[in-house]
């Protein structure tokens, strides 16, 4: 089992933002870590579980993801985002550029979900927070394409 924790920040609502990620599979435990210029929590909290995913080279072994996004577990868990990516209005969903990137990594794996109260003393959802909130404030901030590119247009 690749035990997968996962948390998103975002300093202001859109603001600077990041995500943390721990992927521990046995005693090896790896940490990813990004910041952004301008994007929203919501879209750091999707960015972790998805960049999570995408590091994992051995797809056959099952992942238990840990978070404290109720956005993330929501959609997947109660299904709505299977029955956005089957609507030809998908691409009016907020993140819909992220979840389609999830989707794909998704269907590759066997996946769980553990949704646990943040800043409630977790450690490793702690840790990710800590890792994103970092992230959000020190830089370097890369640009959030799929959300500046967006916004400009809606401009």
């Amino acid at each position: 089992m690749i035990h997968l924790f996962t948390d998103g920040s975002s300093r202001g609502n859109p603001g600077p933002g990041g995500y943390g990620t721990i992927l521990r599979y046995g005693p090896h435990e790896k940490e990813i870590t990004q910041g952004f210029r301008l994007t929203t929590n919501n879209r750091m909290e999707l960015l972790a579980v998805i960049v999570g995913l995408e590091a994992i080279t051995r797809p056959e072994i099952p992942v238990t993801i840990t978070t404290d996004s109720k956005y993330v577990v929501d959609a997947v868990e109660k299904k709505w985002v299977f029955g956005w990516a089957t609507k030809a209005d998908f691409g009016k969903k907020a993140n819909e550029d992220l979840w389609r990137r999830f989707l794909k990594v998704y269907k590759q794996r066997n996946v769980r979900f553990h949704w646990v109260r943040g800043h409630n003393g977790h450690p490793e959802n702690e840790r990710c927070d800590q890792l994103a909130v970092y992230s959000a404030t020190r830089g370097p901030l890369l640009i959030d394409d799929g959300y500046e590119l967006i916004e400009a247009k809606r401009s």
